[in-house]
């Protein structure tokens, strides 16, 4: 069983440093930098950059020398209390074997982002131990409308020790926020899809299934040696065929009868994914016979999304009637 350590909550006062994994902060707009900055300095956190944010290469990063300086340089910085990354891409993978995982043991802190970051939500749960949040980016808090959902479970999340429900949203969107901030498409929540009832509890792993599979074979996947409940999200680029075969190919991983229950975020539009789409997988899969299953959760690349704990512990009781999905130690 892997050996936890969570990190410190943040208080008022705090350090966040933000920093590149995947796509560069060249790519925000300097009106959402500024929403961002305000954002966060709001929260009453201090905010620094690393060195080599604003560097860009022909694959919308920057090189892998300069993410890992920059990774190591926030890990170890002492006054640094949070390191928040600035978007997702398609390459944060390149970067695990320069990782001195010993800096992370030694200087353990919150860390949060997801989309191509659950290459390093998980590695850094099954290298170190390390409790890790899957949770907006830097990005993201530069977003001017319709951030509140987002920010209360960032703040739930990051800024307190107590357990909380994950309630539905009543609106989401689809939009391309950052590129039109006034004119935005709210959808009403249509609820939660329960796909299979039942109560259950343990260990929340999971996050993008395209790129948490990218880690299978690999010393930076997450062993599921205790009882595991699965957060699983895809982006645009998914659909039912390359859902479906995701999702088996995690499955076939040993001990998966350590699954106890599974919670999917909501599906963009572009996917064509629909509940019936997604519950005829689901019959397919027989190693999640009899364990609760719940879609259509805020979290994923829709807005908006809550934060939960990578490593963190989760109760929930899926009933037709009611979903209640508790996060309890973060």
């Amino acid at each position: 069983m892997t050996n936890k350590i969570f990190p410190k909550k943040l208080k008022k006062g705090d350090e966040v440093r933000i920093i590149v994994l995947s796509n560069s902060l060249a790519l925000v707009s300097e009106e959402n930098k500024k929403i961002a900055n305000e954002r966060l300095e709001d929260l009453g956190l201090k905010i620094s950059f690393g060195k080599h944010v604003n560097e860009i290469n022909d694959f919308l990063s920057t090189s892998i020398e300069s993410r890992i300086e920059d990774f190591h340089d926030a890990f170890s910085d002492k006054n640094v209390k949070a390191v928040l990354v600035v978007l997702g891409g398609a390459n944060a993978n390149q970067m695990l074997s320069y990782v001195d995982w010993d800096i992370i043991k030694n200087n353990p802190k919150i860390f949060c982002g997801y989309s191509d970051v659950t290459i390093f939500n998980n590695s850094l749960y099954a290298k170190t131990g390390l409790v890790n949040y899957y949770g907006p980016f830097y990005s993201n808090f530069g977003q001017k409308l319709y951030f509140d959902y987002t920010l209360d479970y960032f703040k739930k999340c990051l800024f307190s020790e107590n357990s909380y429900l994950i309630e539905p949203s009543s609106m989401w969107s689809d939009d391309k926020w950052y590129k039109d901030q006034e004119n935005r498409v709210l959808v009403p929540n249509e609820g939660r899809l329960v796909l299979r009832e039942g109560k259950a509890s343990g260990v929340i792993l999971g996050g993008n299934l395209c790129t948490l599979n990218l880690l299978q074979g690999t010393e930076y996947f997450p062993k599921f040696e205790e009882d595991t409940i699965l957060f699983l999200e895809d982006n645009e680029l998914t659909n039912s065929l390359s859902f479906d075969r995701d999702l088996q190919s995690l499955l076939h991983q040993a001990n998966i009868e350590k699954i106890k229950g599974v919670v999917i975020g909501r599906f963009q539009k572009a996917s064509g994914m629909t509940g019936e789409l997604l519950e005829k997988i689901i019959k397919t899969k027989k190693e999640l016979n009899n364990i609760p299953i719940v879609s259509n959760i805020d979290f994923g690349h829709t807005s908006p999304i809550c934060t939960f704990p990578i490593g963190g512990t989760v109760k929930i009781d899926i009933k037709k009637e009611k979903v209640e999905i508790k996060i309890e130690k973060h």
